[in-house]
């Protein structure tokens, strides 16, 4: 039964080594269409992205492309690409975006493109081929090496999603609070409306010697 539970374990693994997005985008002749990922501090991200056009017509079609990380940072740039790669490592935890358009002009046709994104993080994008000649390992010990890298990955993750957890807690509680705060608060306004409404009207009919 236990060999039974660590060679399901190890598919899991190796099934994270392969993790990787593979995604095909379909742009107008206007407009633009954008991938995002949500992503912690320190992962490493490689992507290559290729244009079709889709009716075969103009055999080098061109796009545009721009990736940035949560807080607006621009880390791609590039303009009327057949294909490209970008590579960065993150330094933010949030969305990172990719967009993709098709520039004024670049699209005589007028039919829409197709963008083929390879987009691999964290694991799924390291270099094994240069890890395995730079130590010289190969066979099963570049295997272990990469399970314990996807073991590492694992263990990242679930501080992150701790952490993350953490925060929205804390924003739960504050949030909570407040609204307890204001509506004692509204609770008190009321009453003290109600009070002065009162010694008003009993003002008032004393005057009139209605009462």
């Amino acid at each position: 039964m236990m060999n039974r539970w660590v060679f399901l374990f190890l598919i899991v693994l190796l099934c994270l080594l392969h993790k990787g997005q593979a995604i095909w985008l379909t742009l107008p002749a206007t407009g633009t269409k954008c991938v995002s990922e949500e992503l912690h501090n320190n992962v490493v991200v490689l992507a290559d992205y290729f244009a079709i056009s889709d009716d075969h017509h103009h055999p080098n079609p061109t796009v545009s492309v721009k990736v940035s990380s949560p807080f607006g940072n621009t880390l791609h740039h590039k303009e009327n690409m057949t294909h490209g790669q970008f590579a960065f490592t993150t330094t933010e935890a949030g969305n990172y975006l990719a967009c993709f358009w098709v520039e004024d002009g670049h699209n005589p046709g007028g039919g829409s493109l197709t963008v083929s994104l390879d987009w691999k993080t964290g694991i799924a994008a390291k270099d094994w081929e240069s890890v395995a000649k730079k130590e010289k390992i190969e066979g099963l010990e570049l295997e272990l090496r990469k399970l314990e890298g996807a073991v590492e990955a694992i263990h990242e993750n679930l501080i992150y999603l701790k952490t993350r957890e953490a925060e929205m807690r804390s924003v739960s509680e504050t949030t909570n609070a407040r609204v307890a705060s204001f509506s004692i608060a509204s609770l008190a306004v009321c009453g003290l409306a109600a009070v002065l409404q009162i010694l008003y009207l009993k003002r008032y009919f004393r005057k009139k010697k209605l009462i």
